[in-house]
Order: structure tokens, then sequence, then C-alpha cells
């Protein structure tokens, strides 16, 4: 009887503390309500009983319940003073370990919640970004980028991005600030005027006028066009103003194209807005190389772009005998000095000796005649850097490099790769920002035979190959001669095998009069082309060695198998010597365990070890297509123009051969069939007497 009895003064006591809390908490908005006035059991018992919430439903009263009469009721002062001291943790509805806030505190909570059915109110909104000068020009941005985006605006992408970006900043201009630039503005427009430096077109990157725009209506104009351009120069800038497909069909790299979105944080952000906007041409170091001798080319060292006013005819004329010389005074001459080179007393308007010396190699580099005076014809022909071809042909070979990867070798191996150079006809390993090794290459004759422009990884070498005759040549050139003499086959030492559907493979053996020489380095890709060796070394002491069908010939494979190898595997020591001493008449192949790019390139203008500016003849015409899309694309989108000037890349494939002959082969080399019957004496090799199983050297 005394536990029950103390147990239910302790429940008693609760029951008040319950009570009390709710009357500290909640005194106001009980005043509040319309209901008379309860009694302080009514409110213990409203207080121990939970309420949904938020339920639209009145709170239950005393009536909805039947009240203990046998509890005695304290005084109400004293319940508050007991209410105040109660601590959270000596709360009995709180279990233990429970982290979850008792009722009592979140009282306030539900006394402000929002009734069910009553809609919620509208959020606080954030204090704006826009400065209150510039939000006129906010408003007509949103008005513009929701109805007139695509105006500025032609792909899909930039227009999702850009709005993106101007949301987020609730539309507020990024180049002006209360109607004048700002630094990053000042930035980008110096580097889209100057964009020629980098073989680009300034006309292309339209620099809106600032100055002239008085209104919000066209201070908003004007940013959308700026962002535009600098959109146009960063996608041109990294991946070129014309695609590769558009050259020719035998061109593959991997595309690397802008983010726009990346494109406006980076330039906008960037503590340099014009170098954050130069930096996305090809870092490259032969990149740089160009660019620096366009500027000596065009004489303007790493400036702007000049341009000679229209003027009287300026000359020079040294003193005689009894007549002093003659120096015209002219405000173009400094601009002219600057144009030709010319450092000294770079701010004389005086057109001196110096300057028409200058003028006069000029003018015969140009093929004018070589007069050393400043006339109307050597004006132009100063302001027209396209008539000059080695300009042309720098410019084309920069835009070359905007698609070769940004990354050209494997950082694992010290950033090691092979670039070939198809109109050097060179191949040259490189490794840790160095040249490794280099050697002479045969590539693919002109036309349908063209070596393709592409970057793989080399993930083996074979030693000993055995060359499987692509269905092209198969087709081509022994089938038909096969129909004049069975036996050529066999006097060239090639096999020939008819499949039970009627397919045909023809194959040689290895051996040292084998097509592909006596090693084959693999890059698998879509044009099977490769690099291999050579029974016909006497190619190499050409100095145009364009004679294949496509792959490229080797001049010292041993040398090139062992320095790959020593890079791939630097542990195995290999050297040529151990190359030359798997020679034999089974095929060996050993796997790289980390595959090195190789890249192929077309560089008809480089600047040599020595610093010197290296042009090289138009074999593919690759530079006359691309000049043809940019000369012919005035106005027009370059990334929609199609090129017609070069035929297209067409290496016969499986689709295109008879129903009676199916591809067998894996790669497409080799030389000419008739180059090996009719072009000189060559070695038989041994008959074939079958062939060993292959060796492979796991990595």
């Amino acid at each position: 009887m005394r536990d029950y009895c103390n147990g239910r003064a302790g429940f008693d006591r609760v029951l008040m503390a319950v009570a009390a809390t709710f009357l500290t908490v909640s005194t106001t908005a009980a005043f509040a309500q319309a209901d008379p006035v309860r009694s302080t059991a009514d409110l213990a018992i409203d207080a121990a009983i939970p309420r949904p919430e938020p339920a639209n439903v009145p709170p239950p009263t005393a009536a909805d319940f039947k009240p203990d009469t046998t509890a005695s009721v304290p005084d109400a002062s004293r319940i508050t003073e007991k209410a105040v001291e109660t601590k959270p943790a000596e709360t009995a509805t709180a279990p233990v370990g429970d982290t979850r806030k008792e009722d009592t505190a979140v009282a306030p909570a539900a006394a402000t919640a929002t009734p069910a059915g009553e809609p919620a109110k509208e959020a606080v909104k954030a204090a704006s970004n826009v400065a209150p000068a510039d939000q006129p020009v906010a408003d007509r941005l949103r008005d513009m980028l929701g109805v007139k985006s695509s105006k500025y605006f032609d792909r899909k992408g930039e227009r999702a991005a850009v709005e993106k970006f101007y949301t987020a900043r609730d539309y507020a201009p990024v180049w002006t600030q209360g109607g004048a630039l700002g630094a990053a503005a000042k930035g980008v427009v110096a580097r889209l005027k100057d964009a020629a430096a980098d073989g680009l077109n300034a006309a292309d990157y339209p620099v809106p006028d600032f100055a002239a725009a008085t209104s919000p209506d066209a201070l908003a104009d004007a940013e959308l066009k700026l962002t535009a351009s600098v959109l146009d120069y960063a996608r041109h800038a990294q991946s070129g103003r014309m695609h590769w497909s558009q050259v020719s069909a035998d061109i593959l790299y991997p595309e690397h194209p802008t983010d726009p979105a990346e494109v406006l944080v980076n330039v906008t952000t960037a503590k340099d807005a014009s170098a954050a906007l130069e930096g996305y041409n090809p870092p490259q170091k032969l990149y740089r190389e160009l660019r620096a001798k366009l500027a000596e080319l065009r004489g303007q060292g790493d400036g702007p772009v000049i341009q000679i006013a229209d003027g009287p005819p300026l000359k020079y004329v040294p003193a005689r005998k009894k007549q002093p010389e003659v120096l015209m005074d002219d405000p173009r001459v400094p601009q002219l000095r600057a144009k030709l080179g010319i450092t000294e007393n770079a701010d004389d308007t005086r057109y001196d000796a110096k300057v028409a010396e200058a003028v006069r190699k000029f003018q015969d580099g140009a093929d004018l005649k070589a007069t050393g005076v400043l006339d109307d014809r050597t004006v132009k022909a100063i302001n027209s850097p396209k008539r000059d071809r080695a300009i042309d042909t720098v410019i084309v070979n920069m835009e070359r490099w905007r698609w070769l990867p940004r990354q050209l070798g494997a950082p694992a191996i010290g950033n090691a790769y092979v670039i070939l150079n198809i109109p050097d006809y060179t191949l040259k390993v490189m490794q840790n920002g160095g040249q490794v090794w280099t050697t002479r290459v045969v590539t693919g004759k002109p036309g349908t035979h063209a070596t393709p422009l592409l970057t793989e990884t080399m993930k083996f070498i074979t030693v000993n190959p055995t060359w499987n005759v692509p269905p092209s040549i198969i087709y081509n050139e022994y089938l038909p001669a096969l129909q004049q003499d069975p036996t050529v086959l066999s006097r060239m030492g090639l096999k020939l095998e008819r499949a039970r559907d009627g397919s045909i493979h023809i194959s040689q053996p290895p051996g040292e009069a084998n097509a592909l020489g006596r090693v084959r380095f693999n890059f698998p890709n879509k044009f099977l082309v490769y690099q291999h060796d050579t029974p016909d070394k006497h190619l190499f002491a050409k100095e145009e060695r364009a004679f294949s069908h496509g792959c490229m010939r080797v001049q010292n494979p041993d040398q090139y198998a062992a320095t790959l190898l020593n890079i791939t595997l630097p542990n195995e020591r290999y050297t040529p010597e151990r190359i030359r001493g798997m020679y034999g008449r089974s095929e060996i192949d050993i796997k790289f365990p980390t595959p090195i790019p190789v890249n192929i390139t077309y560089q008809t203008a480089f600047v040599d070890d020595g610093g010197k500016l290296q042009l090289r003849k138009d074999v593919y015409g690759r530079d006359a297509a691309m000049l043809s899309i940019l000369r012919n694309a005035k106005g027009k989108d370059l990334e929609s123009v199609v090129a017609h000037s070069q035929p297209s890349y067409g290496r016969p494939s499986r689709a295109s051969l008879p129903s009676n002959v199916a591809y067998a082969g894996d790669y497409n080399s080799g030389p000419s069939f008739f180059e090996r019957l009719f072009g000189g004496p060559q070695t038989p090799p041994p008959p074939a007497r079958g062939q060993r199983p292959r060796r492979v050297i796991p990595r």
C-alpha cells in the first residue's frame, strides 16, 4: 500500500511538472485563445496527452477524460518552480540512451507549426547578388536568355550552360559593373583581339562596343555577345576551327571538346582572364615553338597584329659626294619597324637605311621587286600575311596540333610516346620531355595508300612476324596476277589457303625476305596499319620516302624495339643484339606492361633542335585541303564546311570485297605485289615447311 501511494504521488508530481512547463512556455499562446480559463488539472491533462502534429483538430479538454479525484494538486507557483529545476535527463518519459529531445523541448515549435490544410508561407528570399546599378541589365539578361538565347548561342549545350551560369548569378552581368568593363572583361577582350598570334582569326570572335552600350538593352546584348566570343575562342583554341573529319577520312584522333560551363567558370574566376583563355591552346612545346615562329614570320614578336596604313611611297636615298642622305619622316615608320622586327630605335619615325634594307629583304621573299621602297604593293603584301606560304603552312600545322591529345605520353613511364611525322619521314621516341631515339621511315603513297593520321597505343611487338596479306592487296593485285600465272605466289614464298566457304587467305611465313621484315610493332587501329621492318632497305636512302601501302617501315627495327622495351621493361635490359638473337622461324610476341602512345602526325612545318623553322612538301595535300576550308568559309561556321579538295580515304573493306573473298588477315601492310614481283631481283625465301607454334613472352 505504501509503494502504491508513493508511486501515485510520484506520478502526480510528474504530471504537475509537465503542466507547469506547458504553462511557462505557452502562456502567451494560451491567453490568445478564446477558450475560458481552465484549471491547473485540466492543463496538466492536456499536456500529458500527446497530440498529433500538425493536426487541424481542437486540443483535448478535461471533459474528454475522467480526472483522478484522489490526487492532490499542489500550488501552481510551486509547480512552476519545480519545472524550472527539472533537467531533461531526469524526465521519466525519456528512455536511457535516447538522444531525442523530450516533448517539452519541442512545445514552442509545435505552437508555431503550420496547421494541415493551410498553405505554407513562402520562404523569405535570399538577398540578391545583383548590385542595384546592375539590376536593369540583369532583368534584360533574364528576358534575353529566356526567349532569345539561340540568337547568341546556336549550340544546345552552350545555351544550357550559359543559362545555368547566369541563373546562379541572379543574372548579374559578369563583364561589366555599373556599365563599366571589369578586369576580367579587359583581359578577355585583349586575348580575343590578339587571336591571330595563335593562328586564329580575330574576326571569328567579335568584341562588342561596350562604350556605345548606354542602355540596359545594349549592355545585356554586349554581355551575351562577349560570352559567345569567349566560348567560340575556347572551343577553337582547344579542338580546332575545323574538325579533322572535314579534311580527310583517314584521320582519327581522340575527341577533347571544351565544356562550356567549365570555360565560363574558369575564365571569369581566374586572376588573369586573358591567360586563362589563352590556356585552351595546345600546351605542347612543339606548338609553342610554331607560335613563336609565326610571330617572327610576321615580324611582330609577341605583340598584337600590326597593320600598316596606306600613305605616300617611302624611300631612302643614301649620301653621295655632294649630297647628304635623304631621310623621309612618316608616322607609319615605328609600326613598320615593329612589323619587320627592327628593335633598334623603335620609335624613330625616319625611314632610314635599316628600315629600307628590311623592306628590301621582305620584298625579295614576297616575290616583289626588291627596291627598298615602301610602295602600295609592299604595304598590301605586309598587311596580307596569308599570301606568304610559310605563314600559311605554320597556321595549318598549328591547327593540326589542336587535334592531337593534350597529353601525348604515358605518365606511368615518364610521359613516353612515339611521334611519327609523315612529311619528314622520321620517327622519334620521346621520354621525360626529350628525344630518346630517332630513325628514318617509309610511309604510304599519296592517294588511297596514304598513311592515316591517328593516336593509338602500342601494346606489343612481334619478332619474326607472319605477313597476312590484307584483302585489298589480294583483291586488287594477287588474284589478277594468279589468273595470268598460277605459280607466281609460290615463287614469292607466299602461301594460299582456301576455306570451305570459298574465302581466300594468303600469307607469307617468317623469314629474311618476309614483307614485314623481322619485327612488327603493333598498335591496333581501325585503319589496319602498323610499323614494321622491311627487306627493301635501299628505300631509306631516298629523301622522299612515300612508297608503302599505308604502313610505316622502320629503318632500324632492332634498335627501335630495344628502345621501347627498355622504357616499358627497364629491368630486362634489352639490346639490339638481344633482339637480333631472337630472329628465326617462330613468331615471338613481347607484350608491354604499360602501352606506349603512338602519334602519327603530319607536320609540314616544325622547329628543329637548332631552333630553325623547317618546311616540308605537302605530300598528301593536307595543307591545301585545310587552306581551302579556311579561305572558303568566310562568314560561315567552319565546323559545318566540308572539304572537297581532298579525296576521301577509301581503303577497301570486307563489305566491298566479292562474296568469294573474305578477310583473313589482321593488318594491312607490305610492298606492292608488282613491286615485289617486277621491281628488281629478290631473294626468294626457303620453301615453307610448316610454321612452328608461336611463342609468347608474357609480361
